[in-house]
């Protein structure tokens, strides 16, 4: 199965039930104060509303292959979210890069559980 922008909206939701992106961040082991006194945390809570009502303004099947998403779609979906089509592109790029980054872990955990994965310096 396929790691699709549903399941990323379904992750926002739940995090966004878990509180405020400040709180989750002061809950993790090692972050201090001087951390996250230099990150926006107002500016991180908008991109999170922007990101969702992008995927928001997607059609369930681009939400499903969003490799279909051309040129035009993506004016609409931007024009339906409020946002810029280099707002739709930046997310679209980056849920591609996590979904490969996924897919990689994915393989590493599969090779170590057959004994086939061995790491350069082992």
């Amino acid at each position: 199965m396929e790691f699709d922008l549903n399941d990323f909206l379904e992750q926002i939701h739940q995090l966004k039930e878990m509180g405020s992106l400040s709180d989750l961040l002061e809950m993790m082991p090692g972050a201090n104060k001087k951390m996250l006194a230099g990150m926006d945390m107002a500016a991180t809570d908008s991109q999170t509303k922007r990101t969702e009502a992008i995927i928001q303004s997607m059609t369930p099947e681009e939400r499903r292959k969003p490799q279909i998403i051309n040129g035009s779609r993506r004016k609409r979906i931007a024009n339906g979210s409020g946002t810029s089509v280099a707002d739709v592109n930046r997310l679209l790029k980056g849920f591609e890069q996590s979904r490969k980054m996924m897919k990689q872990m994915g393989t590493m955990t599969k090779g170590k559980k057959k004994g086939r994965m061995k790491m350069p310096f082992m």
